[in-house]
């Protein structure tokens, strides 16, 4: 599923391509992918018909599209949604879902989802925290990369999670837009194993968590994203290619770039979490032993 990394890049282009742009039409191909907006294809069509888009913006993974009539197109990408610009007359994908006719030059975006877990909706807007966001992304905390971000206050909010790390890495409502791939590659960075709970953590520890994760996601942000396959592309259609400076994500086996030990790969949230048995080792269950005594 998208990351940050990911969603930032096409949001980036849908700035560039579609921001200021007046919306001519709208069709909707497969109600799967409006199923979030409850009122059906043609309220759905009819709303955007005549709407210029203001901006493109995100908090965290989610993306979406102001209008000038005060609401917003929601776009949830899912596990293989893409916001593709195409010129008027382009042959359709295959997994064409909607598509959005703009009125000055015949430009198009399509919105093309492979497995239909994505899909588009139009939401009201709401102010949260100084910032303006779709009403259902009012809960999702701020990222990184955001300029309001409070490091701070992250690092509190993480240890009083009284869980494992990584879980609390991927708790949308405490910090957004880090994924699987970029917590496991941020635990790689800090040195730290998934399991090791949040409240056994120095803040320092979580600080230096926090700044790899930023980190690893500016460098995937400069590489156009990660890309294992055809369904993560940005607007152009190009993919990312952050896939290749992976360091223990999907590395199952191959040698860990700091210490040369094989990656392993655990089972987590019916998922998969990738580390380093020597950089990153297992926290001790059960209470400390005693130094200098046998186990009976």
């Amino acid at each position: 599923m998208p990351e940050l990394p990911e969603v930032e890049t096409v949001r980036r282009g849908l700035a560039d391509h579609v921001a200021g742009r007046m919306i001519n039409r709208v069709e909707v191909f497969h109600p799967r992918s409006i199923r979030r907006h409850l009122s059906g294809d043609v309220d759905f069509a009819g709303r955007l018909a005549g709407r210029r888009v203001r901006a493109a913006s995100r908090r965290g993974k989610y993306l979406w599209l102001e209008l000038d009539s005060g609401e917003a197109v929601l776009a949830h990408l899912g596990m293989s949604g893409q916001m593709l610009m195409r010129p008027a007359g382009t042959p359709d994908e295959t997994h064409l879902r909607i598509r959005l006719h703009f009125a000055d030059d015949g430009l198009e975006l399509r919105f093309v989802d492979q497995r239909t877990f994505g899909g588009l909706s139009i939401e009201e807007l709401t102010e949260v925290d100084g910032t303006t966001v779709p009403v259902p992304v009012a809960h999702i905390g701020r990222d990184p990369m955001d300029p309001a971000f409070d490091p701070e206050a992250a690092v509190k909010a993480l240890r009083r999670k009284h869980t494992e790390v990584k879980r609390a890495l991927l708790d949308q409502t405490v910090v957004s837009g880090i994924g699987n791939i970029y917590a496991d590659e941020a635990l790689w960075r800090a040195k730290l194993h998934w399991a090791r709970p949040t409240e056994k953590l120095a803040a320092a520890k979580v600080r230096e968590l926090l700044t790899a994760a930023t980190e690893v996601m500016n460098e995937a942000l400069r590489a156009g994203g990660t890309s294992f396959d055809a369904l993560y592309v940005n607007v152009n259609g190009q993919s990312g290619y952050f896939d290749r400076s992976l360091a223990v994500y999907g590395q199952e086996g191959l040698p860990c770039p700091r210490c040369g030990r094989p990656i392993r790969r655990e089972p987590f949230m019916n998922r998969s979490s990738y580390s380093c048995p020597r950089c990153q080792p297992r926290p001790r269950s059960g209470p400390p032993r005693t130094p200098g005594r046998t186990a009976s």
